[in-house]
């Protein structure tokens, strides 16, 4: 079992040509149940921030509008995979089996990532090289 874990949230998107990447923060967890928590916390703050309520007094009149309907509903993504007990519980398995878990999705000029994988494996992969060198 894997106990503590990397958990990081990037969007991505072009700049000049190039592909740049925004940290949207990073966080240790020392356990696997936090590791979702936060996985999941970070999502819903992406999706409050990218589909905010239009009748919240902060926004004047009108200055919110609705996206073309071939854009890719990134908020709505990010909320079902929050609430989807499965892929909740696919994740958690991939973790504690020490793999890299990736979940992305993008509009139509961002791609929003959240990571996370086991400090245990990342400890371990550093390792591997050293265990196999050539003697002679």
């Amino acid at each position: 079992m894997h106990d503590e874990f990397l958990c990081h949230v990037t969007a991505y998107g072009t700049c000049a040509g190039q592909r740049i990447g925004v940290p949207l923060g990073s966080y240790r967890a020392p356990t696997l149940a936090l590791a979702l928590w936060w996985l999941r916390d970070r999502a819903n703050w992406i999706a409050d921030r990218l589909d905010p309520r239009p009748e919240a007094e902060h926004f004047p009149p009108s200055a919110l509008v609705p996206v073309a309907g071939t854009v890719p509903d990134v908020p709505a993504v990010l909320r079902s995979w929050c609430g989807d007990d499965g892929q909740q519980e696919l994740v958690a398995e991939q973790l504690a089996a020490g793999r890299l878990v990736r979940i992305a999705t993008n509009d139509d000029t961002t791609e929003y990532e959240l990571l996370a994988e086991s400090v245990d494996a990342l400890r371990m992969q550093r390792t591997i090289p050293a265990l196999f060198l050539p003697v002679g």
